[in-house]
């Protein structure tokens, strides 16, 4: 059994003007040789939840963009400690996709002016280390949420700051949709809006900087006191860093 979502119509763009699409956004700015991998969350398990509902539109986004993309569905996800060890096929399935990629896109529901419960659960099954690896760290990040009624920015700030806490690359850009049930169409398609052209915009720039940090996110990333727990000392005949610093005091 795979929890990844089958993406019904693809390649149907109802709300999109191609007279103003870039297919190619990341074009030049890095290794484009391999589709930018990207998971994609959302965070109601209503059955028409339009968390999944903008998320499916912006994985049909960033396939236009030329990304590879992966829907996690949490229906069957246990809470966190609910099962001894999280032993549960859904939580490695999770942190499976999650080392999978290289970024992800976030989308909640506001609740009581916060994220739900759904959405913080799938973030507590990632851990910040797992065996020597790290489900998100270093990833890219785009943020979402969509809302019954005004526009609001509550569960996009409390994602922002859900994802410097799991050590990702949140991108500047973000999308939060006022009045949800207003913006879909009956067959659940995004309905031609400024909110649905911010989501292009967002989709946009995750790709863009997705492919910018590709060669860099690992440097990114090294921390000092990582290096010092694990031992792991540095040559300076290979430490480019010192070696410049060196040159300039000669």
């Amino acid at each position: 059994m795979t929890r990844v979502r089958v993406l019904s119509d693809p390649d149907h763009l109802p709300a999109l003007d191609p007279a103003f699409v870039i297919d190619r956004p990341a074009q030049g700015l890095g290794d484009a040789s391999s589709p930018p991998r990207i998971l994609l969350l959302y965070g109601s398990l209503r059955e028409r939840s339009f968390s999944r509902l903008a998320v499916e539109e912006a994985a049909r986004l960033l396939q236009l963009f030329g990304a590879e993309t992966r829907i996690f569905d949490p229906s069957d996800l246990p809470l966190p400690d609910q099962v001894k060890g999280d032993d549960h096929p859904a939580v490695h399935e999770l942190r499976e996709l999650s080392m999978w990629s290289e970024g992800h896109v976030w989308c909640s529901p506001e609740r009581h002016g916060q994220i739900s419960g759904i959405m913080k659960v799938q973030i507590d099954h990632l851990p910040l280390e797992m065996k020597g690896m790290r489900p998100t760290q270093g990833r890219t990040l785009a943020v979402m949420q969509v809302s019954g009624g005004s526009q609001s920015f509550n569960a996009v700030n409390t994602l922002r700051l859900l994802g410097r806490w799991m050590r990702m690359f949140t991108i500047p850009n973000q999308s939060s949709v006022a009045m949800a049930y207003k913006e879909f169409d009956e067959a659940g398609r995004m309905k031609p809006s400024s909110y649905y052209d911010r989501i292009v915009d967002v989709m946009e720039e995750l790709v863009r900087i997705t492919v910018l940090m590709r060669p860099h996110a690992a440097q990114l990333v090294d921390r000092y006191s990582e290096r010092k727990s694990a031992g792991i000392v540095v040559d300076r005949a290979t430490d480019l860093s010192s070696i410049a610093i060196a040159k300039q005091s000669a």
